[in-house]
Order: C-alpha cells, then structure tokens, then sequence
C-alpha cells in the first residue's frame, strides 16, 4: 500500500486475507508487506523481492501465497509485469489466490480474462492519478504557489492559508500539514539578501567570475543555504534562477509514474511571472543573463565543441550541472544558445544521453512552423472579409475588435502500442475567447485536424487528446478551418431607414 488514508491498509487487507485463510482451512505461515510503498514498480518494495526469493529458493515452506486482490503485485504500467510475478510463484508450485476478488483463480479462459482486464485497469488508474496530481500541481504553480523543493539562499518557505492569510514561516524538513494550506516564496533574513545582492553586484559591475565569487564568499566564512562552501555551479544557479525576480517556474524535468527523469523543454516549463516578491531588479537578472550568454561569443563553434569534448572527457558524461562547474569554460546555457541545445551540442561531441530526447528538435522545428500557420489563418480571415491584429509579442489574434483568438500547435507523440497522443496546453495568462489547436500528423509535418476550442468550455489549463475522444471534445474537431474562418466572416449592410 502506498498511503495510510485508503481501503487497502495493510490492517484491511489482513483481516480480509485472515477470515479467506479461516474458511478455506488454511493455516497463515508468514506475511510479506511493502507499507507505505508505491506500487508502480517493483524498486524500493522489499517485501515483494524477498517473496519472489523465498518463492524460486526451492524451499518455500508454504504452497499458497493469499493476496487481497489482483492489484496488491503493483499497478504497473505493463499488466504483464504482473502476470510474470503470479507466473514465477505458479511455476515454483505456489498457488496464488484473490482474497477479495470476485473468481476462482483457477486458470480457466473467464479467470484469465478478469485478471488481465483488472491488471490494466490497475495501471490506468495510477496513470489517471498522474495526470490529475500534475493538472492540480500545475493550476497552483500558475496561481504563485510554491510546489515542493527548498526554497533556496536568500529566500524562505511561507505558510498561508485558503485566503492567502500567512501562518507563519517553515523551517528546513517541515512540510505543511492542512491539505487547503499552501506555501510561497518570500524574502529571506536580510544578511542572506545582501549577499544574493553582492553576487550580481560583483558580477555584473565588478565583472568577477562565478569562481572567483565562491572563493570570495568562502574565504569571508558565508555558506550556502545548506552550510555548505560555496561553489561554482552554485553561485552560478542564483545567476540564472528566475525565482530571484519573483517568478515562479516548475516542471522542468519530469519523473511521472516512477519512470526515468526527463529533461522537458522550455515550452513545456509551467510558470507564473512576478507572483514572488523579487528581491534582484530584472533588469539586473537581464544583464547577468546577457553576460553570461555573450561571454563566449568571442569563442568559434569548433573552440567551443573543443572545451566540450575536454570536459566529457575529464568527467566521463556530460549535464548541465557539470558544465556549469566547470571553471573556464562556456556556460551550460552557451552551449545551449550557440547550438540551439545541449543535446545538440552533445552529439557533436559524440555524447548520447540515455533518454530519448527527439522530441526536442521536433519542438524546434514546431516553433518554426507556427508564424506560418498564423499567417495562413490571417490570410483565411482577411479572404472571408474578417479582420484580424495581432499582437507582435504574444501572437493573439484580436478579430473584428469583437473576440480573441490564439493558435497553438499541437505535437503528436506515438505509444509504444502504436496508438497517436497530443497533449494541449492552453494559454491561462491570455485568455483568449477561442484556442485554435492545430493537431500535427504522427510525422510532425503537417496539420492532421483542428480544435476550435471555446475559453468558457474549458475548464483544465491541460488537455489530453486521443485519436477519438468521444463527443465531449471531438464536437470541437474540424478537418480544415473553414468553420474557424466563417465565424470571423462580416458583410457590410445598408443602413435601415
């Protein structure tokens, strides 16, 4: 079980487990339990390996493993990973029984089609969960709450509750404890203020190094927010880190059902601006970000890939972090703007990740489509008479100065079954009357449909699309933009006597 607060206690499953045990004349030998572990893989759950052990040892001195239901293995995103556990105890001479389910485990064609049908429904449960906890997480993200992780030198962890009224500051390792509660960022002691302010002092106008500033810092006794010494790569986070002018950015990397971490692009980053009280002026933080991104403009693409190959070659792999430790060298994020990636960068190098990053450069080559398809709509809308401004920095579309509009362009990701994903995210800080999603093909080359999604209609800031979604959202889908183009349509009329 994975929390207290649920049916599947292990107290509840006992008692389930002991009265099935007691009618089917069975004496209980030992128990395994996994308390308060998470069921989407097998790591971290002990219980269940030594199981697995005691199982395939040769001498499990027991022949029925009772479990409560066909759930309790895990709800793994593969049913089959399940069904090779149940499989690995039957082949031992183990048989398993369902305590609380409603069939006989008995091998027979209605058992094995209830088991497999509950195995994936147990998987699509927790990925269900994932994408509720992440569209909640994200809404409090965007309304300036602070979602987890410290809160990093110079700043502090305040407690407020439901009305936004403060309860007071948490310390390190405390967590809040009312479920309506939320945490934001506020301005730390003061000491910790001059000294976030000292190091953009110093490294924009006395134009020191990020080492050279840790050295100063370490040699006048101040440590970081963790009593640690200070370090390149840490001075050079407070230089980069937008929470120091107020903003509050999350979702930079993923970890969602216990599967890798991943590395999601900018675009993807879910952020509120100026909802903190900034204690950098930005245009202090621009001029940092400046410096550091023009710093290595002097350098030629093969100097650069140069120093980038010195350094994969002294630590053995490449990150961001560790570039940014890197005393004389380029930045991670020069890297990045000379070569329009890191990933990029890396396979000049010759360095692959381990994950599959692709999906960055086809983020790329999206961004270099979008001024083209808002182009074609405002040609669309200008040939049914509409008229349509747009604004230079956001791209929303004013039509007929009467509703907005914003055009966003849709990536497909295919499953590993094979089946078309699209993941929408609308625009909540403008607010357009009508988001006129582009759905791209299972190539990312060419519109597939559209959605011409209504703002009052839409009640998630996330929307998940499959290839059928049923009427609730596939009576918003249009092979062309003809329809899009005939609401924007105006004729003029005579005047009526």
């Amino acid at each position: 079980m994975s929390t207290e607060h649920q049916k599947y206690s292990t107290d509840n499953q006992s008692e389930a487990i002991r009265r099935y045990a007691e009618k089917r004349g069975y004496e209980i030998v030992r128990t395994y339990a996994d308390e308060g572990k998470s069921g989407l893989n097998i790591g971290g759950r002990l219980a269940l390996q030594q199981l697995l052990r005691d199982v395939e040892s040769g001498r499990p001195d027991f022949n029925a493993l009772l479990v409560y239901d066909v759930s309790r293995w895990g709800r793994f995103q593969d049913p089959d990973e399940a069904a090779s556990y149940e499989l690995r105890c039957r082949r031992a001479g183990v048989h398993v029984h369902y305590c609380a389910e409603q069939f006989e485990n008995d091998g027979s064609i209605g058992s094995s089609i209830i088991k497999t049908v509950k195995r994936a429904m147990a998987g699509e449960y927790s990925r269900e969960l994932s994408v509720k906890v992440f569209a909640g997480q994200s809404n409090l993200i965007r309304l300036g709450y602070r979602q987890g992780g410290v809160a990093g030198f110079g700043l502090r962890r305040m407690l407020v509750d439901q009305s936004g009224v403060s309860k007071g500051l948490l310390d390190r390792g405390e967590h809040k404890s009312i479920a309506t509660d939320r945490v934001v960022l506020v301005p730390g002691p003061t000491a910790e203020l001059d000294v976030v302010r000292d190091i953009y002092r110093k490294f924009i106008d006395e134009a020191l190094s990020e080492r050279q500033i840790a050295e100063l810092l370490n040699r006048q006794g101040v440590t970081t927010g963790l009593d640690r010494p200070w370090s390149r790569g840490a001075v050079h986070q407070i230089l980069i880190n937008e929470k120091y002018i107020g903003n509050n950015v999350w979702a930079r990397t993923s970890f969602k059902l216990k599967a890798a971490h991943v590395q999601n692009a900018p675009e993807d980053w879910v952020r509120a601006d100026g909802v903190f009280e900034a204690i950098i002026d930005p245009i202090d933080f621009r001029r940092a970000q400046q410096i550091i991104s023009t710093r290595s403009d002097r350098l030629s693409d093969e100097r650069m890939l140069e120093l980038l190959s010195h350094i994969l070659e002294r630590q053995g792999f490449l990150s961001g972090l560790i570039i940014d430790e890197m005393e004389g060298y380029p930045s991670s994020s020069a890297f990045r703007s000379r070569f329009g990636g890191l990933l990029r960068a890396y396979s000049l190098v010759g360095f692959a990740p381990d994950h599959d990053y692709r999906y960055l450069e086809i983020n790329r080559k999206l961004r270099d489509f979008h001024p083209s398809i808002v182009g074609s709509v405002l040609d669309g809308i200008a040939s049914a008479g509409g008229c349509a401004k747009q604004d230079t920095e956001t791209d929303l579309l004013t039509i007929n100065n009467e509703f907005t509009a914003s055009i966003v362009i849709v990536r497909c990701v295919e499953t590993a079954a094979g089946s078309q994903r699209w993941k929408l995210r609308l625009d909540t800080a403008l607010q357009p009357d009508i988001t006129v999603a582009v759905r791209m093909n299972s190539s990312n080359s060419q519109p597939h449909d559209f959605y011409l999604l209504p703002r009052l209609d839409m009640q998630n800031a996330v929307i998940r699309l499959a290839e059928y979604n049923g009427l609730s959202f596939d009576a918003y889908r249009f092979d062309t933009l003809d329809a899009f183009y005939r609401m924007t349509a105006r004729v003029s009329l005579r005047s009526a006597a």
